[in-house]
């Protein structure tokens, strides 16, 4: 990266791209900003707002969809558009659907969060690759472990 440029957290695309401080994102831009463990995801609806599930981003209280500020999204912390496969939806189509889930209060960590939702409101699935990461990450030390069995102990 660049003088100047923050690192990215682990978890973004190697096709994200930092947004700058004075930058306005696309309108129905997938928007994503590191919280200590995860990263947090967003649709951007124009005029600075950002419509996000809130879940646990205030704790351990889930919160519902809502639309926020841009800054209220960031909380401080930098901001990366999510640029990955194109959206079946147009722009306007991607607002609506954000937009047309707020005041939802049904937030699940493994199967309704910040990511579905945003999934959903670009391609009409809910998906969450952290999710699918992290249980894949058992069964990937496991097919490890079973296999440095399966060769012998190291040094025989």
């Amino acid at each position: 990266m660049a003088p100047g440029t923050r690192t990215a957290p682990r978890g973004l695309h190697g096709t994200d791209r930092l947004l700058g401080t004075q930058e306005e994102p696309a309108l129905g831009a997938h928007l994503v900003t590191p919280r200590r463990g995860y990263l947090h995801h967003g649709i951007y609806v124009g005029a600075s707002r950002v419509v996000h599930y809130s879940g646990l981003s205030r704790g351990l209280r889930r919160g519902p969809v809502e639309e926020v500020p841009l800054a209220g999204f960031a909380r401080g912390r930098p901001i990366w558009v999510r640029r990955t496969a194109s959206s079946t939806f147009d722009l306007w189509e991607i607002v609506g659907r954000a937009r047309s889930r707020v005041g939802e209060n049904c937030y699940r960590l493994l199967t309704n969060n910040c990511e579905h939702f945003c999934e959903w409101c670009l391609r009409g699935t809910p998906r969450s690759l952290q999710v699918e990461e992290w249980a894949a990450a058992p069964v990937r030390a496991l097919l490890t472990t079973m296999r440095v069995f399966a060769e012998g102990r190291p040094g025989q």
